[in-house]
């Protein structure tokens, strides 16, 4: 690709982004095939060739997808990879959403990969471009008013997700804050509230204050991304929660399997399982009721 035309990918889908709300609110389509699933998908960290697998599992025309933010940083090809999702929110700008993760900030990109990336293959301006269209991605969704999604986690300053429709955006990321907070927060078993967290940003938070969210906000789960679990998909709190990973084998240097969520429009949720070493897939279904129809071992 050429400067001028990574210019007018990110010009486009900035101002589609910005047409559509910071906290989207998504439902289920009915169809005739009936096969049209959003498809919630975690952290790709440039990891281009993953992202072509996903794809390839289901025809990207015959879906609505919802990835949870992370998209450059570590992985290789992050350029190639930014720049096709934001190609797709073009060409599906009402069926493929984009949120912002924590390395969707320039302080952070700025470090890990992206700006070196930009500055090797093209110049600075690119990268501060991609970041004008990152400052305006929204931060978390709602799909069919029962799981949000979001790539961190949650916040002891969010009292309801009408603060999240409230952000004023382009916005840089808060050191603080409820915009902090959904890009970096974590869940942790030997909490109990609020916890330090050891990233040495934003909190952790225990089951109980997962449970109390979900009870306050009418929600069934909360589906979010931003660590490596070994299986692609993990779940905390009796299954209210479920941390998905999409990049596989995480910078060559773990071997994690990434997944992928797809929710029909009866609340069913099935993972698909992108392995390191082969493509194989299995899948687990169960209603979000906290009871699955199939246990996980």
């Amino acid at each position: 690709m050429t400067e001028s035309e990574i210019r007018f990918i990110c010009t486009k889908s900035r101002a589609i982004i910005l047409s559509q709300p910071c906290l989207l609110e998504l439902e289920s389509p009915i169809n005739i095939c009936g096969n049209d699933q959003y498809r919630p998908v975690g952290d790709i960290h440039g990891q281009y060739q993953d992202l072509i697998r996903i794809f390839d599992l289901n025809k990207t025309e015959n879906f609505n997808y919802l990835f949870l933010g992370d998209y450059v940083d570590r992985g290789r090809q992050s350029l190639e990879t930014i720049c096709l999702l934001l190609a797709y929110k073009i060409k599906y700008r009402e069926n493929f959403f984009l949120l912002r993760g924590n390395h969707e900030c320039s302080s952070i990109n700025r470090i890990y990969g992206f700006y070196d990336e930009c500055k090797r293959r093209f110049n600075v301006k690119v990268w501060k471009t991609f970041n004008d269209v990152f400052n305006c991605l929204p931060l978390a969704a709602v799909i069919d008013d029962k799981i949000f999604c979001c790539h961190g986690g949650l916040s002891p300053d969010l009292k309801s997700v009408d603060q999240i429709k409230n952000v004023s955006r382009p916005i840089d990321v808060p050191e603080h804050g409820i915009v902090c907070d959904l890009l970096w927060s974590d869940p942790d078993n030997d909490v109990q509230g609020w916890g330090e967290n050891d990233r040495g940003v934003s909190y952790t938070f225990g089951s109980d204050t997962v449970q109390d969210f979900l009870q306050r906000s009418d929600f069934d789960l909360i589906c979010r991304a931003h660590q490596v679990v070994e299986d692609g998909y993990e779940f905390f709190a009796k299954r209210q929660l479920v941390t998905i990973f999409s990049a596989p084998n995480y910078c060559g240097e773990f071997d994690n399997s990434g997944a992928f969520m797809s929710v029909d429009d009866s609340l069913m949720c099935s993972f698909q399982i992108l392995k390191p070493s082969d493509k194989k897939k299995y899948h687990y279904e169960g209603v979000l009721s906290g009871r699955p129809a199939t246990p996980i071992t």
